[in-house]
């Protein structure tokens, strides 16, 4: 066939920097085992992705799909259970430091030292 060239694809695909997404895209799954849809005439994935594309031999909206999935860093948003209880993404580390937070109060109001607090509150008494 003869050489491809932008100009070729721009009819299916207007923006140039999308056709070379989609051609890019196109060029890897070749590179990972995908069939080509036109003869490969010893050209490289890249030509023959363009190929494809201007021929029209594959579903760009497929190759587009595809390349959303790879450039993902995040799973897709799902929807809440509104059912589900509500967690704090702090840690235990918070709870501890509430504790502390809650006794430092009670040992300033009781007079006592902190380090005693735990051992010292009022009302903590067995006696």
């Amino acid at each position: 066939m003869a050489r491809v060239t932008v100009e070729d694809c721009v009819d299916k695909v207007e923006n140039r920097f999308e056709l070379v997404m989609l051609a890019s895209q196109r060029a890897r799954d070749i590179t990972s085992g995908a069939s080509e849809t036109v003869e490969r005439d010893n050209d490289k994935n890249p030509v023959i992705a363009l190929r494809e594309i201007a021929d029209e031999t594959i579903e760009l909206e497929a190759v587009k799909s595809t390349l959303i999935q790879g450039l993902q860093k995040q799973q897709a948003f799902s929807e809440v259970d509104e059912d589900a209880p509500e967690f704090d993404a702090i840690g235990p580390e918070a709870a501890l430091i509430g504790v502390e937070a809650v006794n430092e109060a009670e040992a300033n109001e009781a007079g006592i030292d902190i380090q005693d607090a735990a051992t010292e509150l009022p009302g903590d008494n067995d006696e």
